[in-house]
């Protein structure tokens, strides 16, 4: 019973985030000077042009009536039409949007596949060479950007030593190093918050009586602390893969794969002005729902946060 209303509690923080966020986006791209129909339409619009684009645009109408029109085509998953190929906009971001999911989903396991371990190692070994280590990359990966390391690993694995594909998502092997400059840099994060959380996880009173009772350490490490010290990574893992999806964007444009950011750069470039909206709205909408599903995760790692 608690379980289903500590669901219900955060589903209705979800809707409530979404709703704010929609209205957020909302205001913030009419509020931005300039006219889109004229940005669309060009310096060399007629005045009926720009009619015809603020009619399609809906720009036309009273704010307080788009705003309601907004949210119920959002309720809806209606985004609009495309300003360029007169496509949903919605059927274009989820032609895409798996790529994108995927590139996301593997960059974040290669995350956990190194944070994790080396974070555990870290803490449990503190100050000693693996400590060293995981500090080390946990500072050059939060300091190399993506994109930057997207390209190194071109340079090196595609160009100097062909290992992999230099372009092209039409086999496994086309997106390994894309995650990989995605996954690396998520990794450093997630790595330093599991070294802390290990250490605060082992110096605390549990492990010190359980050690009296003298149960064996790897038991203490890893079926007490590591457990317990998983909570806040799952929070942080939600938080990332969400950051994930919107570093995917340019990761996407330097390994040329067609997924949503070589999308919303070409609507950027061709000032589709509902391609961008729907967009950032659908972005935002997957964002809010993997930190409700890192919630629940929460929820089911340690039970006791559905009492509070």
């Amino acid at each position: 019973m608690n379980g289903i209303k500590f669901a219900a509690k955060r589903l209705l923080r979800l809707i409530l985030t979404l709703f704010i966020i929609t209205t957020i986006i909302f205001f913030v791209i009419r509020v931005i000077p300039g006219d889109p129909a004229l940005i669309i339409g060009g310096v060399d619009a007629s005045p009926a042009d720009l009619e015809a684009i603020r009619a399609r645009l809906g720009t036309d109408r009273p704010l307080s009536t788009q705003y309601v029109e907004f949210l119920w085509s959002i309720l809806h998953l209606d985004f609009g039409h495309s300003m360029i190929s007169n496509e949903p906009v919605i059927s274009l971001i989820l032609q895409r949007f798996p790529l994108t999911l995927t590139l996301a989903v593997l960059g974040l396991l290669i995350g956990i596949l190194i944070a994790i371990p080396l974070g555990v190692l870290s803490a449990v070994k503190r100050w000693s060479g693996w400590d060293y280590l995981g500090l080390v990359f946990s500072q050059l990966g939060m300091a190399i950007p993506s994109f930057w390391l997207g390209i190194l690993l071109l340079l090196i694995l595609a160009i100097r030593f062909p290992i992999f594909p230099l372009f092209g998502a039409d086999s496994f092997a086309g997106l390994v190093l894309p995650a990989l400059s995605l996954g690396i840099a998520r990794a450093a994060i997630i790595l330093r918050h599991t070294r802390a959380s290990m250490i605060e996880e082992l110096s605390k009173e549990y492990i010190i009586a359980a050690r009296a009772k003298g149960l064996p350490e790897s038991f203490i490490r890893y079926k007490h602390a590591l457990k317990n010290a998983l909570l806040p990574i799952i929070t942080i893992t939600g938080i990332e893969f969400g950051y994930m999806l919107g570093g995917a964007i340019i990761v996407e444009q330097v390994f040329s794969l067609p997924g949503l950011g070589r999308l919303f750069l070409y609507a950027i470039y061709q000032r589709d002005f509902p391609l961008i909206q729907g967009g950032v709205v659908f972005i935002a909408i997957i964002f809010s729902v993997v930190n409700f599903v890192a919630d629940m995760l929460y929820s089911i790692v340690n039970p006791k946060i559905r009492l509070e």
